[in-house]
């Protein structure tokens, strides 16, 4: 294992222990390493690697945190790859999200709340197919934050969140608008909204598969054309 790899595990292994908390400082650096037994540089480098992913936070003339360790903040990073890739893997992480999402969808006519079911049924009546591809994007990020937060894991709303950046949701949403299908797409969100709303999981589940595996169909052509 190389040193820097060393000094990453002893970090995390004291953050797992529960030696070092979220919102936790780090002792000095020069501390730390001669605690854990590595070398000043290999434990800069370490918390150069965890600042990157969101598990640690260097604050210049303060110290270093140990961040809130929340699932928004530790699978930002996947956004950075769904942007990386070509369409093929597009392909493959929108069927990833699509057996997730749908089943989220599914828990979100089972638990969803009241005051949840009205919110997600506000966003739907506040959009049509006259707005611009900035306010769709903004729609649609907001629509399926709301059906995935329904389901009560933070974990996986942050994942399905992350499977489609912002970048990926406007190039899918003004190919849609080329096509002349925002309407029908809009019109898919309310379907998927009412069967929350009448907390049937059933075809809640059935309608968010079929949403999400049309923008898979347009993504295939648009890759072949």
């Amino acid at each position: 294992m190389a040193v820097t790899d060393e000094a990453i595990e002893k970090i995390k292994a004291m953050i797992v222990s529960g030696e070092l908390a979220p919102g936790d400082r780090l002792p000095p650096e020069k501390e730390l390493s001669e605690r854990l037994g590595l070398s000043r540089n290999s434990m800069r480098e370490a918390v150069k690697a965890l600042e990157v992913i969101r598990v640690l936070d260097v604050r210049r003339g303060d110290g270093t945190y140990v961040t809130s360790l929340e699932p928004h903040l530790l699978l930002e990073a996947i956004s950075f790859v769904v942007d990386m890739h070509d369409d093929d893997s597009m392909l493959e992480i929108f069927a990833v999200r699509r057996m997730l999402e749908s089943q989220a969808t599914g828990l979100a006519a089972t638990l969803g709340s009241d005051e949840a079911i009205a919110d997600l049924e506000s966003e739907v009546g506040s959009i049509d197919a006259g707005v611009g591809i900035e306010e769709l994007v903004e729609h649609d990020i907001r629509f399926h934050r709301e059906i995935v937060g329904m389901a009560g894991n933070a974990y996986l709303a942050s994942l399905i969140e992350h499977l489609s950046s912002q970048t990926v949701r406007a190039r899918v949403w003004r190919g849609l608008t080329e096509a002349g299908a925002v309407e029908r797409t809009l019109s898919e969100h309310r379907a998927i909204a009412e069967a929350i709303g009448r907390h049937d999981p059933a075809l809640a589940t059935s309608l968010a598969t079929a949403h999400i595996a049309g923008v898979e169909r347009w993504l295939r052509q648009a890759a072949s054309a």
